[in-house]
């Protein structure tokens, strides 16, 4: 990898990082002063909003080959996330204190803290090999927490919301369906396409370990 470009992937993924662990800190800091899980939207949610939007950089890195990872499914998460942020979270006050927001928070910024990090340090060649064992293994926890009773849950406690306001009617009258029934579809498909991810990831699990694994035994 040129130099330059070994530079770059540092510095973004290390803001990325930086910003992940502040975006933690808030939530936790929320909870502790508060004594309450549902300010976590207050605390962090435009870093968050912020921090997720600025990724889509991802998908270019994966698009023109700087990084080995695919675009499609970069554009998958990015776009998924996403779309849960800033058209449902931001959008819907009366959702945003609601228990599900803390749950999913929690879960993305311990996963991108250990992610970030590990990105930073590989393109350094100082990764620990406890960092990579907690990349390739956190996600099996904390994945599901995200999405089940995170992402999912909070997804259909929007509905009614959703559905009172016709949200996106302009958009969605044009496809000749509301954006209430492409959330309903959403939601249906959902455990499909996380699955996909998922298993993507067991899959990274025992390429990375496992090639761990030969080294140590060399």
């Amino acid at each position: 990898m040129p130099q330059l470009s070994k530079l770059y992937l540092v510095f973004y993924n290390s803001l990325q990082c930086l910003g992940w662990a502040l975006a933690l800190s808030r939530v936790l800091g929320s909870v502790l002063a508060t004594n309450s899980i549902r300010g976590a939207y207050a605390s962090a949610g435009d870093i968050i909003c912020l921090l997720q939007t600025i990724s889509f950089l991802e998908v270019i890195h994966a698009a023109v080959g700087l990084v080995s990872s695919g675009a499609v499914l970069a554009l998958m998460q990015w776009g998924g996330r996403t779309h849960f942020l800033l058209a449902i979270v931001r959008q819907i006050p009366e959702v945003q204190n609601l228990p599900s927001v803390f749950i999913t928070f929690m879960a993305w910024s311990i996963t991108e803290v250990i992610r970030y990090s590990h990105y930073a340090l590989s393109c350094t060649g100082t990764c620990p090999l406890w960092l990579t064992y907690l990349r390739y293994t956190a996600f099996i926890l904390l994945y599901p927490i995200g999405v089940a009773p995170g992402e999912m849950w909070l997804m259909y406690q929007a509905l009614p919301f959703i559905k009172e306001r016709d949200l996106y009617a302009n958009f969605f009258n044009r496809l000749s369906i509301s954006y209430y029934s492409f959330i309903l579809a959403v939601l249906v498909c959902y455990p499909v396409l996380w699955l996909k991810l998922y298993l993507h990831l067991f899959k990274q699990r025992r390429s990375k370990l496992g090639k761990h694994q030969r080294k140590k035994r060399l």
